[in-house]
């Protein structure tokens, strides 16, 4: 059974529903009924058309619940005559049903949960597990956000920009549960990039890449964390960043810059370096500066604090770190940082603790617990 052909075809599937006259809500439950009945039909009697036989199962589906609510009488007299199966080009439907995913009426975790289950095809329970929340929870806030796009059209253009904003937020969740959301988030990113031709969503896919080129090295066999510099390079994925590198090297000649692509830029870089020490942290500092331009992110000003300390001297660094608000996630862990590499080891151990306190998880305050520990000892 291929869970990751029924997975691709999840979202077309659902866009020929709610393009024949399906409420999305509707379609989309129709579709995971198609998808379930797959599961048990295929191993034995594999489909000649897969996406064929699941709009047909789908749209039967779909015209059973509407004949059993007796408030949808008058639809279903217009939906009576079931038509032909169809495979139409899929690649706008598709693309409309990601931008109604990622609504920008919905919120950031109503948006994600709508989009791994309606376009990534993923259970309930599968996303459930994924966020490590209880299966009923994450059911009734799927239903929240179905009801929230249920009159939306999809007649109009969509962002683009929120679509990847979603993609993104799914990648960062790494891998949790049952599901590998930072491969699912590759994966509908690949399908956003065939659809769409817009340099940002190449760099979106192009930063993917490159940081999940690293995963294998960020974890030490304990489990705990190994920082950038002292991560085994050779358990790199060279294949993934070749391929980063090709797709953000064809964004950039787009000459339309992005903030995904300026972050695509940084990760190039330090995926280029046989080595920490062989960083070439002036133009990371460069590609930093281009990314506060874009987005005047003051989580961009902290990551350039650490590369100006690279680049010119940890006071140079703190000197940069002075300006931005003491309160910003992680700016501890950076101070604590930059002031070791200047020799202050007894402020460094103090900000490590302070910034352990804050870590937003448990493998973080351990490695900052380990880093006070280490220099409290020396």
């Amino acid at each position: 059974m291929d869970e990751s052909l029924l997975r691709h075809l999840t979202p077309s599937v659902t866009a020929v529903l709610v393009r024949r006259g399906a409420d999305f809500a509707a379609a989309e439950d129709a579709v995971q009924d198609a998808l379930v009945e797959a599961v048990r039909v295929w191993p034995d009697d594999p489909p000649r058309d897969p996406k064929g036989w699941l709009v047909t199962v789908a749209w039967r589906r779909f015209l059973d619940a509407t004949r059993s609510d007796t408030a949808r009488r008058r639809r279903e007299d217009l939906l009576e005559e079931e038509p032909a199966p169809e495979v139409a080009p899929g690649v706008d439907d598709t693309l409309r049903l990601y931008f109604l995913c990622a609504h920008p009426s919905l919120s950031a975790s109503s948006a994600v949960a709508l989009t791994l289950r309606a376009v990534g095809g993923l259970t309930t329970r599968e996303i459930a597990r994924a966020y490590l929340v209880p299966e009923a929870t994450m059911a009734q806030r799927i239903s929240r956000a179905k009801r929230t796009v249920a009159d939306v059209r999809l007649d109009q253009p969509g962002d683009v920009a929120t679509v990847l904003r979603v993609l993104y937020l799914v990648f960062n969740e790494g891998y949790s549960g049952d599901v590998d959301l930072a491969a699912e988030a590759i994966r509908l990113t690949r399908q956003v990039s065939a659809a769409v031709e817009h340099p940002e969503v190449q760099g979106l896919l192009a930063l993917m890449l490159l940081h999940h080129a690293r995963r294998p090295a960020r974890t030490a066999p304990d489990g705990s964390l190994v920082p950038l510099a002292a991560q085994d390079r050779r358990l790199w994925d060279t294949t993934a960043i070749a391929e980063g590198v090709e797709i953000l090297q064809a964004a950039l000649a787009r000459d339309a810059l992005g903030d995904f692509q300026a972050q695509a830029a940084i990760a190039a870089l330090h995926a280029d370096a046989p080595t920490a020490d062989e960083t070439d942290w002036v133009q990371v500092v460069e590609w930093y500066d281009e990314l506060v331009r874009l987005t005047d992110s003051p989580v961009a000003r902290l990551n350039r604090a650490v590369a100006v300390g690279e680049a010119d001297g940890p006071r140079a660094g703190l000197a940069a770190l002075a300006a931005l608000d003491t309160a910003l996630p992680r700016h501890a862990a950076v101070a604590a940082y930059l002031h070791e590499r200047d020799g202050d080891l007894a402020t460094a151990a103090q900000l490590y603790a302070e910034a352990a306190h804050q870590a937003p998880n448990l493998a973080e305050r351990d490695h900052l617990t380990r880093q006070a520990a280490r220099l409290n000892r020396r």
